[in-house]
C-alpha cells in the first residue's frame, strides 16, 4: 500500500509541512526532511521551486526565488533525495508546477519520483481532465497518488469529479487566496468546511492555507483529517534556521 495510504488509516490527525527545496541554503533539503520527520510531522511536501508560483504568496514566491538562486533544479532534487529512503520513512508528496515536469519528460519524471520514493505529486495547474486524458496512466504505473486542489467555489460536480479520480486525500484549500495571505477562519470557511463534510466524500481532506499556529491547526483538523502548514514553517525557517525545526512543531502541536 502507498504510503500515504496507510498513513491515512492511523487514528490521528496528520500535521503535513511544505517547504521549498534549497532554502534556506542549497544542500538543506535532506537535513531539514529528516529533522521534520524527528520531530513528529507525519507527512512532507517538498516544493520543487518555480520561477513563477502562481498560487503562492510573498512567502514562498520568496523561497522559490532563494532557491532558484542557490542552484536548485530538478536534477539536483532528484540527486538530493536518491537515498532518502535509507532514513526517512513517511510519506512525501512532491509539489510544484506542471512546467518542469512536461521540461523533463512527465514519464521520466515520474520514473524518478518512483525510484527514490516519493509517494505523490500536487500539480496545481494540471487540469483534471489533462491528467485524466494524458498521464493518469503513467502515474499509477508508478504508483504515484495525484493530489488535486479544492476551494470554496470549486462547485460539488467537480468535487465529485475530483474525488472519483483521487486515490489519497484531498488538498482543501481554505480560501480563495494565494499561500500566506490569510491566518484564521471565519463563517466562510466554517460553512465551506461544513459543506464539504456533508458530501460524504471517499477520500479524507486535508486543509491547507491559513494555518500558522496550534489555534488554526486545531480549528482546521476539527473539519478534516489534518492541516498542511507552508508559509509559516518557511518564515520560522527565515528568522531562526533548520535547528529550530523542533521549536516550531511544538508549539502547532500544543
Amino acid at each position: 500500500m502507498n504510503r500515504i495510504n496507510q498513513k491515512m488509516q492511523e487514528d490521528k490527525k496528520l500535521l503535513s509541512i511544505y517547504f521549498t527545496a534549497g532554502y534556506p541554503s542549497l544542500n538543506d533539503t535532506v537535513k531539514i526532511i529528516q529533522d521534520l520527520e524527528a520531530s513528529g510531522i507525519d507527512m512532507i511536501e517538498i516544493g520543487l521551486p518555480f520561477s513563477d508560483p502562481l498560487a503562492d504568496g510573498p512567502t514562498i514566491q520568496n523561497s522559490s526565488t532563494a532557491a532558484l538562486k542557490n542552484g536548485m533544479t530538478t536534477n539536483l532534487l532528484f540527486e538530493q533525495l536518491k537515498d532518502i529512503r535509507k532514513s526517512v520513512s513517511i510519506p512525501l508528496i512532491l509539489m510544484g508546477y506542471f512546467n518542469p515536469m512536461l521540461q523533463y519528460g512527465v514519464e521520466a519524471f515520474c520514473k524518478k519520483c518512483a525510484e527514490i520514493g516519493i509517494d505523490g505529486l500536487i500539480m496545481p495547474d494540471l487540469p483534471l481532465d489533462v491528467y485524466q486524458d494524458e498521464y493518469e496512466a503513467i502515474f499509477k504505473k508508478y504508483d504515484l497518488k495525484n493530489i488535486f486542489l479544492i476551494t470554496p467555489q470549486t462547485s460539488d460536480n467537480r468535487i465529485q469529479q475530483i474525488d472519483t479520480a483521487s486515490d489519497a486525500f484531498i488538498y482543501m484549500v481554505s480560501s480563495a487566496s494565494v499561500t500566506g495571505s490569510k491566518s484564521g477562519f471565519g463563517t466562510e470557511q466554517t460553512t465551506y468546511f461544513n459543506r464539504i463534510g456533508a458530501m460524504n466524500l471517499k477520500n479524507p481532506q486535508i486543509v491547507g492555507f491559513g494555518i500558522n499556529n496550534a489555534e488554526t491547526f486545531q480549528q482546521a483538523t476539527a473539519h478534516a483529517k489534518g492541516a498542511i502548514i507552508g508559509s509559516a514553517f518557511i518564515k520560522h525557517l527565515t528568522e531562526k534556521g533548520p535547528e529550530a525545526i523542533p521549536e516550531f512543531v511544538r508549539t502547532i502541536r500544543a
